[in-house]
């Protein structure tokens, strides 16, 4: 049996775990993260794409932001398209200043990868978190395998960022969490294309068809949604069904052109919304994931990660520098009320926008009243675009 210590466990090695540990890393705390799978797995799974201006903010300030200023796409606004419509919303002009951009998570996980790698603390890949223990005393502790031998490390704090299904929120008694959870009726059919987008920025498109996202990872590659039902064989969607259903559910009555072109990947993902609470039980805290998860309308995931451990490392700094826990005390309200927020308007943008297939047609004249609102309204639509360029994090 191995044995080590450090002031600040992670466990998981996505954004969530990285960042945390390169904002720890630059405030002087050692910490270990513990990833349970290889580095090229890490680097290609994916997920989200819009980062809000406080996640950009926040890479640029902990020396992150090199490559996404280079090969990011700042966008300005985001285009609805609803009843054969299309009105854009500016997001410069309805929130004074802030902008969203456009660079995969797969990136921003292999920029912090390489820092970490280069100057930061270690990162453990194939390591193997089994459990963590003691939660309710000064010394939690993570068992682990890595490379065939057992470990332990034992920690001041212990802070989980390995998403819904890791182990570490089973560190907190069932009687001390509570899960919120709600699933939609349908899901995602997500691919991707080696064609460059039809359009400068993201189109969310509602039709009687159901929703359709047209987003893109660069200047060359889109990234195309398609509202499908829960449980869809994304083999039942040949190529030329998804750009035939894309153009349907995207028509408007102005000439608009969808670029085709061939599709390297094809996935379903599930609509669920989850929050756990606290986010805090004695020396181990929940991130991320680990704490929230939202349907991917509201382009929140990746984002509520960031401000989650944004302030954390805050409150670790503030323990760290004067040995005052009021920020700590104070993270888990502190985050799930931003949380609660992002997931509310994550539900908006979901039930808005799809179609159910017992929707009734008052139903659907109800969202169309809701979209016109928002095309009307410059509260409305100043309300959507704070949302979705991101709110502060106290």
């Amino acid at each position: 049996m191995h044995q080590s210590h450090t002031t600040v466990g992670i466990v998981g090695g996505g954004p969530a775990g990285l960042l945390l540990a390169r904002l720890l890393h630059r405030s002087g705390i050692d910490c270990v993260v513990l990833e349970n799978r290889d580095r090229a797995y890490v680097e290609q799974r994916q997920r989200a794409g819009i980062l809000e201006q406080g996640t950009v903010d926040v890479l640029r300030e902990c020396g992150a932001g090199a490559r996404m200023d280079r090969e990011g796409l700042v966008h300005d606004g985001v285009e609805l398209r609803y009843d054969r419509r299309a009105h854009r919303l500016d997001f410069p002009a309805l929130t004074g200043g802030r902008r969203v951009t456009v660079y995969a998570q797969t990136e921003v996980v292999k920029d912090l990868i390489a820092l970490q790698l280069d100057a930061g603390a270690p990162l453990l890949f194939g390591a193997q978190v089994r459990d963590v223990t003691g939660a309710d005393t000064d010394r939690p502790v993570i068992h682990y395998t890595h490379q065939g031998h057992e470990h332990t490390l034992t920690c001041d704090y212990v802070v989980g960022c390995d998403g819904f299904h890791g182990v570490t929120k089973l560190a907190v008694p069932e009687t001390e969490r509570r899960t919120y959870e709600r699933a939609y009726p349908y899901s995602w059919l997500g691919v991707l294309a080696d064609v460059p987008p039809s359009c400068d920025e993201l189109i969310y498109a509602h039709s009687p068809r159901g929703f359709a996202l047209f987003s893109m990872r660069t200047p060359t590659v889109s990234r195309l949604y398609l509202q499908v039902p829960n449980g869809t064989d994304p083999a039942d969607w040949p190529d030329d069904r998804i750009w035939d259903e894309l153009q349907a559910r995207a028509a408007v009555d102005t000439p608009w052109k969808l670029e085709r072109g061939p599709l390297t990947a094809k996935a379903v993902l599930p609509m669920r919304s989850a929050v756990t609470e606290p986010m805090r039980y004695g020396r181990v805290l929940l991130a991320g994931d680990a704490a929230h998860i939202v349907p991917p309308t509201g382009a929140k995931g990746l984002n509520l990660a960031v401000a989650d451990v944004t302030v954390l490392a805050r409150a670790l700094a503030q323990v760290h520098d004067t040995g005052s826990t009021e920020l700590l005390d104070a993270y888990s309200d502190t985050c799930l009320r931003r949380v609660w927020r992002a997931e509310h308007f994550s539900y908006f943008m979901t039930t808005t926008l799809h179609t159910a297939a017992d929707q009734s047609p008052f139903d659907t004249r109800l969202q169309i009243s809701q979209l016109d609102r928002i095309a009307t309204s410059p509260h409305a639509a100043a309300e959507l675009a704070e949302n979705y360029t991101g709110l502060p994090l106290g």
